[in-house]
């Protein structure tokens, strides 16, 4: 591993030495070395299953002293966290890509929640909430201290946690895939937010795979891959940029980010018509409005629109009326009308929809790889309504080799995946049903460059099988690159659909963001 040149005098906030983690049958990490110099914002890039949650959940005490090998030194003395407490006393504070909130309670709540200040033995609620002021102020939330977790949105709930952080006096901040789930806006707000505390003298290790993020905030860029720390890269020393940190995560430079494809697009053989469909709880909120669109076989059609415009709400509500409360509109099938008032139903008629949450509606996290990759399509592996193990097997197992799933077998829980490769199971349960329509919401999100390229290939076959494959997207480039038409919603409202030819990210932008529908 690279170290740094001697023209930097800021002394290590943080030396990780030889670190060497192992899992039954998987080797995590191997001998990683990772230097972070107090007061700078330093990334780690490496594919999917590179280790770079491992490595963090070691730094942090989730994986405890004497689970692993190797030393760990922070603000120059020796540590051996035995648990998460022990390393958020020393001021390390990670927060987790699956933020660790509970949503019933309030904001307040939240950010003393197992911090609670006293008073003569009593929780100082008054004094907790003139802190939170205090503290929702320092990370830019203007939201009331009594708000429901519930009731804001994923950016405002990443400020809840480094409020909570900040609360914890932390002198080590570890951000796992900050933005992964944020729009464009709620990214720039937590991006500027982590340089404001750069600047307050608060260190921040960032795991992401937005590499445009990475180039704007980082000031070093440790790169690991398959469980070894590659190089660590200063950006203002370097001239780093998104193809030089790609060519050290991959081992290679990748030529594009998409798979050459000649589409060879069939008739239209799926449409839906004049969708209405309202909130599942406020009855005079359309999530849907009036919406039409089709799909034509060995079609990639794209979803685009800002986070709220109600693309995950359209696509749920027509794969079985699985979201929302259906008022009226039609779909039609192959030249017929279809009535789908269920999931079953839907999956019967030829439909699959891989979900944009994988963890919580897409997966099972208590089974094994084989039980969930045929969990959506049972009956074709029960003769007689008994499972056939061998042939579960069988099935797991080809789509692991299809997919180039990184397991050492399918019998391993999908818990112990990368995010990459949990995303490649659950394409596999629905590409086992044997869709005519394959819908794919968010299917990259928080998944490296080079787990994209495979995965769009996998799209690209699909079309090229006669399939149509519905693409919904918040990264424009992903839509532009891979997409045959891209329609545009707004407010629940499809405002446009245009043709690859025609498509750019300006004219996308503003059908994303008018209310005029065309005729």
């Amino acid at each position: 591993m690279q170290t740094a040149p001697t023209g930097h005098q800021t002394p290590n906030i943080l030396e990780m030495r030889s670190i060497t983690k192992e899992f039954p049958g998987v080797k995590a990490l191997s001998d990683v070395n990772l230097a972070v110099r107090a007061g700078e914002i330093h990334a780690i890039c490496g594919e999917n299953g590179a280790g770079k949650s491992t490595l963090m959940k070691v730094l942090s005490g989730v994986y405890p002293h004497g689970t692993y090998t190797g030393d760990i030194y922070f603000q120059g003395a020796v540590q051996s966290f035995r648990g998460i407490n022990a390393s958020e006393e020393a001021g390390i504070v990670i927060i987790h890509q699956e933020l660790a909130l509970i949503p019933e309670l309030s904001i307040l709540e939240n950010i003393f929640l197992g911090n609670e200040p006293t008073r003569f033995g009593i929780i100082d609620w008054a004094g907790a909430r003139v802190r939170a002021m205090e503290l929702l102020a320092r990370v830019g939330l203007s939201d009331s201290p009594d708000t429901p977790i519930k009731e804001i949105g994923v950016g405002k709930q990443q400020l809840v946690e480094i409020a909570k952080a900040l609360n914890k006096s932390v002198k080590l901040l570890i951000l796992d895939e900050p933005t992964a789930a944020l729009n464009e806006s709620d990214s720039q707000h937590l991006l500027d937010l982590i340089r404001g505390l750069k600047g307050k003298g608060i260190t921040s290790i960032m795991i992401s795979h937005k590499l445009n993020e990475i180039e704007q905030v980082a000031d070093s860029i440790t790169i690991l891959r398959d469980g070894e720390s590659i190089e660590t890269l200063h950006v203002a020393d370097d001239g780093v940029n998104e193809d030089r940190i790609i060519k050290g995560m991959v081992g290679r430079t990748l030529e594009s980010r998409f798979p050459e494809h000649s589409p060879r697009i069939g008739e239209k053989f799926f449409e839906v018509s004049h969708w209405n469909v309202a909130h599942p709880q406020i009855a005079d909120r359309m999530v849907c409005k009036d919406s039409s669109f089709f799909v034509r076989r060995g079609e990639i059609v794209g979803f685009a629109g800002l986070m709220g415009a109600g693309r995950t709400e359209l696509a749920r509500s027509v794969f079985g009326r699985s979201y929302g409360k259906y008022l009226s509109g039609t779909l039609t099938l192959n030249g017929q009308e279809v009535v789908l008032r269920n999931v079953a139903q839907a999956i019967d008629a030829g439909l699959g929809y891989v979900t944009e949450d994988r963890k919580t509606l897409g997966l099972n996290l208590l089974d094994d790889i084989k039980s969930t990759t045929v969990s959506a399509n049972l009956k074709e592996i029960s003769p007689r309504s008994i499972v056939d193990r061998n042939r579960e097997f069988e099935v797991a197992e080809h789509y692991r080799k299809t997919l180039r799933t990184k397991t050492p077998s399918v019998e391993e829980g999908v818990d112990k995946l990368s995010g990459g490769n949990q995303q490649k199971v659950v394409l596999a349960k629905w590409m086992f049903t044997q869709p005519d329509l394959l819908i794919l919401d968010e299917p990259t999100r928080g998944i490296d460059v080079g787990a994209k390229f495979e995965i769009y290939g996998i799209i690209q076959e699909l079309a090229n099988q006669g399939k149509g494959v519905i693409v919904i997207s918040s990264e424009l480039p992903e839509l532009l690159g891979l997409s045959d038409r891209i329609y545009t919603i707004f407010e629940g409202a499809v405002t446009g659909v245009v043709d690859k030819s025609e498509a750019t990210p300006e004219h996308l932008m503003r059908l994303m963001t008018s209310s005029r529908v065309p005729a």
